[in-house]
């Protein structure tokens, strides 16, 4: 990864993580639709991404020459972010359960307003005028992204409260990977990433309601398995992004790209045409993309 960010010239390795970025988790965002099925439970399938976090950690530490920073200020560090990341997709299962997807995700898209909120006054990063419009559409084109209609309205508000939840983990989940990024390298992170993320794989299991049917064979673990591990390595690129480039210009060009590719990829592969809304977030997402891609970057990354 560190001879991928020495052959980007210009001191613009951040955007090349970025955009991988937004390329696996777009990709991957359009085939997970094909794992959406009760043969194979969505706790099952979290299971299954815990676990395709496992080669990409192992071939960075490889890479690194197995070194990982055992200091109690990177364990606290990695762990904190693995459980971020993992606890926010726990109880996205819960939320998903009891609300309707149409309202829950539009809310969880917003995370990068928690994240740009505590890089401005905690890591004092800032950005040019450029960057500043591409921020703001950005976060516009989020919500529109992610809204799709639905006629479930869901129960109560604990799907709300969850929703927020989400929101506020994945938002500071985001601002520590960039703060940890300063102090600790970007293998160990993923490495305490990843094993934040298997730790909660019982929890999960123990979810899981193995009185139905379950998929065992190509369409189910094996699939998902294919499908997964492109979210996994997308991570990997993403803790890259941050080591490279500032918080509050990676996280809104990683978060409205993906469903910029999602959107595109379900239009080409399934037919799919995005309402008015969808194609006004589309627009404003795709020209945040450029003004983000355009600005000028030279962070001192960690050796």
């Amino acid at each position: 990864m560190s001879a991928v960010a020495a052959a980007v010239p210009g001191g613009r390795a951040w955007l090349a993580f970025a955009m991988a970025t937004v390329v696996l988790f777009g990709v991957w965002g359009a085939l997970s639709g094909l794992t959406a099925s009760p043969a194979f439970p969505e706790t099952l399938v979290y299971c299954v991404w815990a676990l395709t976090m496992v080669p990409p950690a192992l071939f960075v530490l490889w890479r690194n020459g197995w070194r990982v920073d055992r200091s109690p200020r990177a364990i606290v560090y990695g762990l904190l972010i693995g459980l971020l990341g993992a606890g926010g997709q726990m109880l996205l299962f819960k939320a998903l359960a009891g609300g309707p997807a149409y309202f829950i995700f539009p809310i969880i898209s917003l995370s990068p307003v928690i994240t740009i909120a505590l890089s401005f006054t905690l890591l004092r990063e800032r950005t040019t005028r450029v960057g500043a419009i591409g921020v703001v559409l950005a976060l516009l084109a989020l919500p529109l992204l992610d809204l799709s209609l639905g006629r479930a309205e869901g129960e109560g508000v604990g799907w709300f409260v969850l929703a927020l939840l989400i929101m506020l983990a994945w938002g500071v989940q985001a601002y520590f990977m960039k703060r940890a990024n300063t102090v600790v390298r970007a293998e160990s992170i993923f490495f305490y990433m990843t094993v934040g993320a298997l730790a909660l794989v019982p929890v999960a299991w123990r979810m899981t309601d193995f009185g139905q049917p379950i998929a065992t064979g190509l369409q189910g673990p094996w699939l998902v398995a294919a499908i997964q591990v492109l979210n996994a390595v997308g991570a990997l690129c993403l803790v890259y992004a941050f080591r490279y480039g500032k918080a509050i210009v990676v996280a809104p060009l990683t978060n409205a790209g993906g469903p910029l590719i999602t959107a595109a990829l379900s239009l080409v592969l399934a037919g799919v045409v995005p309402g008015p809304l969808k194609l006004v977030g589309l627009a404003m997402a795709l020209v945040a993309s450029v003004l983000l891609a355009l600005e000028p970057e030279r962070p001192t990354p960690i050796d």
